[in-house]
């Protein structure tokens, strides 16, 4: 199973609508979102493209209700509180805002740890499980948004950039 992951959308809907395209493309059809959505409006493209969505709440998440309702609508897209504990195919992942939030032996019990708030990507290994950062889907600080693909099956990591103007629009 291939999983999108993205984190610090900050309400950038054109570059969280071009991630989910990109994600589609290469047949990903559930995104883990590692939290700092900002507003209900930026969970429209998961509708609006029928992909599937967990994530958590992050620093800048300030209408969590209104998050949580508008999830609601979507295919089967829920938010929980930061951290959070999910299994997909048999997996056992920790879905995180900010890593130092976690206990390093929460981190150790989980094959897969996705978690956001720097910015920046990353994929790391702590013991045995596989650290990643999906980096920023709003490209504001960075200039660049970008997202991940994690195949569960081979622990294998796609990091994306959306680098062209065309996803601007």
């Amino acid at each position: 199973m291939k999983v999108g992951l993205l984190s610090d959308s900050h309400d950038r809907v054109p570059a969280i609508a071009a991630l989910l395209r990109e994600f589609q493309k290469r047949e990903v059809t559930f995104v883990l979102h590692a939290g700092d959505f900002c507003a209900p409006f930026s969970l429209k493209p998961f509708q609006d493209l029928g992909i599937a969505m967990a994530g958590v709440f992050g620093r800048n998440d300030g209408d969590r209700e209104g998050l949580r309702a508008f999830a609601g609508r979507g295919v089967g897209s829920e938010l929980y509180e930061s951290p959070h504990s999910v299994e997909l195919d048999g997996r056992r992942i920790l879905l995180v805002h900010e890593l130092g939030e976690v206990n390093p032996r929460s981190v150790e019990a989980h094959e897969f740890v996705i978690h956001g708030c720097t910015h920046r990507t990353e994929v790391a290994e702590r013991g045995s499980a596989l650290l990643v950062n999906p980096g920023e889907a709003c490209g504001w600080l960075h200039g660049v948004p970008t997202g991940a693909i994690l195949d569960l099956a081979t622990r294998q990591v796609e990091l994306l950039r959306l680098e062209g103007p065309e996803w601007r629009s």
